[in-house]
This record gives C-alpha cells, sequence and structure tokens, in this order.
C-alpha cells in the first residue's frame, strides 16, 4: 500500500530523558494538525534505558518510528531522522520541548507563502520559577532580537525550534557533525545556508516551550559548553571564508548586560544580568579551553 507524502517530519534526538520525551510527545499528540499529515522520528542517541516504553502508548495516536543508534551527538541524531523522513519539510525540536497547539498549522501557513526557506520559530521558557532556566531563556531572547532584527532576513535560529525543505536540507549535507557537543551546529548550519543564498525566516507564531531545569553547575555547564562550540562554529566558519576568526562587537556585550532590566520577567532583572555575565565568563573560558584544546 502506497502512503502519501506526509507534509511534515518532526525529528526529536533524545538521550537519557524519558520523562522529557513523553511530555514532548504528549504536545506533539494534542497539536491542532491533522495527524495523517505529519510523521514524529525519535533518535535514541544512545540512550542507558531503551525508549520503546516511552513511544509505545503513542503509536496508535501517531506515524511515529522509534531509531536507535550509538552514541554520537545530536548533530548526528538529526541527520539519522532526517535520513528515514519521508515529509516534504522538516521541522526540529527536542525531547525537553513541548510545542504549542498550532505549531504545524503557523508553519503550513509560512511555507505556502515562502516555500524555500528555512522558517524558525520562538521558544518560550516553560520553567518561569527556576532562575537558571529563565535567564537562559531570556539570553536566547536577546540573540533572537539581535541576530533576527529584519525577521524576513534572520541569520540564527537554534535547532529546538526550526523547519526546513527536506530536499534543502539533505543538499547542504545536514548538520555537521564534527560539532562534539549540543552547541553551535545549529548556529553552523544557519551561516551555511545563508552562504548558499537561501532565505530565513522568523516565525514567533509557531511557538514552543522549553522546560530545560537548570541549576547553577548546569547553567555555568551550558554555557561553558556553548563557548566551545562558539570556537568550532567561528573556526568552520573562518575556514570556509578564508579568513581570520570574529567574533561580535563590544557593544553586543554591553546591550547583552543591559537587555534583563528591559525585559519583564517572574525573576528579579538584576540576578539575571548577574547570571549573564556568569554565562559570557563561561562562555570565554569554554571558546579559550577549545582553542587551546585544538593547538595540543
Amino acid at each position: 500500500m502506497i502512503h502519501e507524502q506526509p507534509f511534515f517530519s518532526i525529528i526529536i534526538p533524545t538521550y537519557n530523558r524519558p520523562e522529557r520525551l513523553l511530555s514532548c510527545l504528549k504536545s506533539i499528540a494534542q497539536l491542532n494538525y491533522p495527524p495523517d499529515r505529519f510523521e514524529v522520528i525519535v533518535v535514541d542517541d544512545g540512550s542507558e534505558m531503551p525508549i520503546e516504553p516511552v513511544v509505545a502508548s503513542f503509536r496508535k495516536q501517531l506515524n511515529l518510528a522509534a531509531i536507535a543508534q550509538q552514541n554520537s551527538g545530536p548533530a548526528n541524531a538529526r541527520n539519522t531522522g532526517a535520513t528515514r523522513a519521508r515529509g516534504k519539510f522538516l521541522v526540529f525540536t527536542d525531547d525537553d520541548c513541548m510545542p504549542a497547539p498550532e505549531w504545524l498549522k503557523t508553519l503550513e501557513v509560512r511555507f505556502k507563502a515562502a516555500p524555500n526557506c528555512l522558517i524558525g520559530g520562538r521558544t518560550l521558557n516553560a520553567l518561569p520559577d527556576n532562575l537558571y532556566s529563565t535567564a537562559s531563556q531570556v539570553l536566547i531572547d536577546f540573540l533572537y532580537e539581535y541576530y533576527n532584527a529584519d525577521r524576513d532576513r534572520s541569520s540564527f535560529f537554534a535547532s529546538n525550534n526550526l523547519a526546513l525543505p527536506a530536499e534543502r536540507f539533505h543538499a547542504l549535507g545536514g548538520f555537521d557533525t564534527t560539532f562534539p557537543l549540543a552547541a553551535g551546529e545549529d548556529r553552523e548550519f544557519c551561516d551555511r545556508w545563508l552562504q548558499h543564498g537561501y532565505q530565513m525566516i522568523y516565525a514567533p507564531e509557531a511557538q514552543v516551550y522549553h522546560a530545560h531545569k537548570l541549576t547553577l553547575y548546569a547553567f555555568w555547564r551550558q554555557h561553558y559548553n556553548y563557548g566551545r562550540g562558539a570556537f568550532c562554529f567561528h573556526q568552520v566558519r573562518a575556514r570556509r571564508n578564508m579568513e581570520r576568526i570574529k567574533v561580535e562587537p563590544f557593544s553586543f556585550y554591553f546591550n547583552l548586560l543591559k537587555y534583563p532590566f528591559s525585559q519583564g520577567t517572574s525573576q528579579p532583572a538584576l540576578a539575571i544580568a548577574i547570571l549573564f555575565l556568569l554565562s559570557q565568563i563561561a562562555n570565554v573560558s569554554g571558546f579559550f579551553w577549545e582553542t587551546t584544546s585544538c593547538s595540543r
């Protein structure tokens, strides 16, 4: 029997977070979108426990496939999922994200108007009572305002809420699997996409809720790893453009530290600003650790 090609393929890499994956799949099962118009591909990146007990209860509700691979990082897991995808458009999210009910419907509207573009949605903090999770999301909000000031000429989307034509994803070779962490590979893909002359569009109405519970140590580690990923990104970009590594200007960091005071959040602005400063110290530490590591 020949099945009609789904419009969307939702690809979710997962690693050792079965409870978060459960919440993610529950949200997807409640999407306000025809279930025969999308498929879900979960890629288990070498978790210690099999994910089948988690996904089993959704097989009757969703067109769902689960793939297991040896642990090799989220970039590789996303590429693995993409090789199995049948949808015209690929939609990437993470196992700790919960899409809003209108997520796919709003993406379809965007693709009907711009079928060849990469579209990035908005991520919302699902843990407003967690200071560190709030600070991390407010920082992402700043980055989106900085890199996507013109929504029709955007330049950066995180991989937990982006969608694009499957054909172009494969033509570009997918995510760069040389990135060792969940940091920087989405930024590199966006940069490569733009270098091919393709357009990126920010669609803030396409929303997912991010439930990444952080502690002080986890916050530091997250941004330390972002620094490592940033070095990998700048190195790859410099080689591709045959130029020296370039980083953001001083004004970027100055405006970053001011940003929390202009936002209304459930957490004190001063506390978030202090965490912003800590995040940049961690980022620089990771950046230079990766610099010395590569020179060994």
